[in-house]
């Protein structure tokens, strides 16, 4: 399997909306409602950005992780593929920026 066939903005376009994309970055605005599930999908090394923060399960290979993202914050996550759930109580929004090599 490659990662193109686990894009997100294929696969999980129920939760991410692509922004834009040029040599180096490519952008997406990931809204989540309560209970929304993003397939499984890859990103290579991103910056998340929290616009509107909550709860969200990140599910990949058996291993499960709850972050809880607040507005404001950004994290770094390294490459990888994940289902993302909101299992929060409120819409989530993020600014995904994935870095490409």
């Amino acid at each position: 399997m490659t990662e193109k066939m686990f894009d997100p903005k294929d696969v999980a376009s129920n939760v991410y909306n692509f922004i834009m994309e040029n040599e180096r970055v490519r952008v997406f605005n990931a809204t989540f409602k309560p209970g929304e599930i993003a397939s499984m999908h890859h990103h290579p090394d991103h910056v998340v950005y929290v616009l509107k923060g909550g709860k969200i399960k990140l599910t990949s290979e058996g291993k499960t992780n709850i972050l809880d993202l607040e507005t404001g914050k950004t994290i770094f996550l390294n490459e990888q593929i994940h289902e993302a759930e909101n299992v929060g109580q409120s819409t989530l929004e993020l600014l995904v920026v994935e870095l490409k090599k």
